[in-house]
C-alpha cells in the first residue's frame, strides 16, 4: 500500500485554508487545491487516512467539472502539469494527481442538497412523518425506492458543526427569492444530467451537495462535485431485491454506527482491512466514470 498523504505541512508548506480533507493555497486570482487521503464521518476526521483517496478524489471531480463545463460556469480552471505554479514545480511529484487550479469565488453559504432516493436518515424521517427533510413526500415510497423526482433540500454550511436544513422560504431569505430559484433549478439541473451519466456506467447517484459562488458577476458550481465523499452512489449491477451496496462514504458510516462511539472526537481507528475496503468502493467508482458511455448530456 502507498504511502498516505495527510497534509501540505508534510511538505513544509502551510495551507491557506485547511478543510476535512481538502487544502487549499491562495495564488492571487486562483486557488491551489490539494486533495488530501483524509475521511471524515460524522463531521469528524478519522485518525486513519485511506492512501490514494485523494487522487481518486481529484480525478473524479476534474472529470466532473469538464462534463459539465459546456452545460454550467465552474470555477474549475486546470489539473494540467502545464499549468501548475513554477515556484510550488519542486512539489508537484509529491502531490502529481492530487491538485486542481480553480478560480476564486464568492461563495454563497449554503449546501445545496439534492435527493434522488429514499436512502440515509430520510428513511426514519419518512417513516414517521411522511416528509424528507421537512417536505411532504406522497405515501407509499419504499426504503430505497426512487422519489417521484428528484427533491432540493438545502441546509446551512456551518464552518463548524452539523449543517442546519433549510426550507424554501428560509432559503430565500437567506439569498433573496430570485437567487433561491436559480440555485435551485441549477442544482437539480446537475444533478439530473449526473444521473443520467453514472446510471450507464453501473452507479446510480443516490444524492448529493453542491455549492456555488460568484465569479465575474456569473453563479459558477465551485468546492467538489460529485465526489463519493459529498454524494451517495450505489452499485446499479448489483441484486435489486437487496439493500444496495454503497460506494461511497456511507460504509464507513455504518461501519462507526456498531461501534460504542458518541461521534465526538477522538475518532475510532480503522483496521487495514476496512481502510483497503473503502479504497476498493471509492475506485471503483472512478473507474466506472472514467469508463465508455453517453457523454453528459446527451
Amino acid at each position: 500500500m502507498e504511502r498516505p498523504f495527510r497534509s501540505l505541512t508534510e511538505l513544509g508548506i502551510s495551507p491557506t485554508y485547511a478543510g476535512k480533507v481538502r487544502e487549499m493555497l491562495d495564488l492571487g486570482d486562483h486557488l491551489l487545491i490539494v486533495t488530501t487521503d483524509r475521511i471524515s464521518a460524522f463531521d469528524c476526521v478519522l485518525p486513519d487516512p485511506i492512501p490514494g483517496k485523494g487522487r481518486l478524489l481529484n480525478g473524479i471531480a476534474a472529470l466532473w467539472f469538464r462534463q459539465l463545463a459546456p452545460h454550467i460556469e465552474t470555477h474549475f480552471a486546470s489539473d494540467q502539469e502545464a499549468d501548475f505554479p513554477n515556484e510550488l514545480r519542486a512539489f508537484l511529484p509529491e502531490i502529481a494527481q492530487r491538485w486542481m487550479l480553480v478560480r476564486k469565488a464568492d461563495r454563497i453559504s449554503v449546501e445545496c442538497v439534492v435527493r434522488g432516493y429514499l436512502a440515509g436518515s430520510s428513511i426514519d424521517e419518512y417513516a414517521k412523518t411522511g416528509t424528507v427533510a421537512g417536505q411532504r413526500l406522497p405515501p407509499g415510497i419504499a426504503p430505497y425506492a426512487r422519489l417521484p423526482e428528484a427533491i432540493f433540500t438545502p441546509t446551512t454550511k456551518e464552518d463548524e458543526g452539523h449543517d442546519l436544513p433549510l426550507t424554501l422560504s428560509q432559503l430565500a431569505d437567506r439569498v433573496g427569492p430570485d437567487l433561491a430559484r436559480r440555485l435551485e433549478a441549477a442544482s437539480l439541473r446537475i444533478f439530473r444530467m449526473g444521473e443520467a451519466f453514472a446510471r450507464p456506467r453501473g452507479l446510480i447517484l443516490v444524492d448529493t451537495k453542491f455549492e456555488f459562488g460568484w465569479i465575474d458577476g456569473e453563479l459558477c458550481l465551485i468546492d467538489e462535485a460529485l465526489t463519493p465523499d459529498s454524494s451517495r452512489y450505489w452499485d446499479a449491477t448489483a441484486p435489486t431485491d437487496s439493500v444496495p451496496v454503497s460506494l461511497d462514504k456511507e460504509y464507513l458510516r455504518g461501519y462507526l454506527k456498531t461501534l460504542d462511539w458518541d461521534r465526538n472526537p477522538p475518532a475510532p481507528s480503522l483496521s487495514s482491512e476496512r481502510i483497503e475496503e473503502i479504497y476498493r468502493r471509492y475506485r471503483l467508482v472512478y473507474d466506472r466514470l472514467q469508463s465508455e458511455g453517453p457523454a453528459l448530456g446527451e
